[in-house]
């Protein structure tokens, strides 16, 4: 087995899954990588999600020394709304705001994905405009004390209950969720790791 996946969210595990159903033998393990997800200033939202993808691939990779010819995926999800890049809120505060900011707007989710053996390392970047209808304070409180965007970029999560707030999404509902299923196919086709 060398096929590792450079991520512990369950969200990624059934989509990678999903990406491989068409061949029979697809089996993956999953490796923890700890990286610093800090922006650097300058650059831009597309470089960042990039480069946390590699380096996420990275990281998976060089926790597999023990596998030979691993190859490791590696991805990043990040919400933009025009120039801000909204993370993971740090406090429920944190979520109000980054919630009322996306109400009534249209926001961009970018999703990066590497994939790398060590020696040649490939990369989509997929992108989806997501548009949310109004929301009222007493919503955004109640979404909060469900705890579910606490753990999540942009506050929210597409496949749970924030699905309720998403009026419109041009792009991939995938690559929302965490991982493009076709972009993650090219790549996984383009390593030979499936036919």
């Amino acid at each position: 087995m060398s096929w590792v996946l450079a991520s512990t969210s369950p969200r990624r595990k059934e989509l990678l899954a999903q990406a491989g159903f068409s061949d029979a033998g697809f089996y993956f393990k999953q490796v923890a990588p700890d990286i610093d997800e800090s922006h650097i200033a300058g650059e831009s939202a597309a470089d960042f999600v990039l480069r946390l993808a590699k380096e996420k691939a990275a990281a998976g990779l060089a926790l597999c020394t023990e596998i030979d010819d691993a190859k490791v995926l590696g991805s990043d999800t990040i919400v933009v709304l025009g120039e801000q890049i909204l993370g993971k809120p740090v406090d429920r505060q944190d979520a109000q705001a980054i919630l009322a900011s996306l109400s009534g707007q249209t926001h961009q989710v970018m999703t990066a994905v590497a994939v790398t053996d060590g020696t040649t390392t490939l990369t989509r970047l997929c992108q989806t405009a997501v548009t949310f209808c109004e929301l009222s304070a007493q919503t955004i409180d109640a979404y909060i004390d469900t705890q579910e965007p606490m753990d999540k970029a942009g506050a929210y999560g597409i496949q749970g209950l924030g699905g309720c707030f998403v009026q419109a999404i041009t792009g991939s509902y995938s690559a929302v969720v965490g991982l493009p299923l076709v972009e993650t196919r090219e790549l996984l086709i383009e390593m030979n790791l499936i036919k």
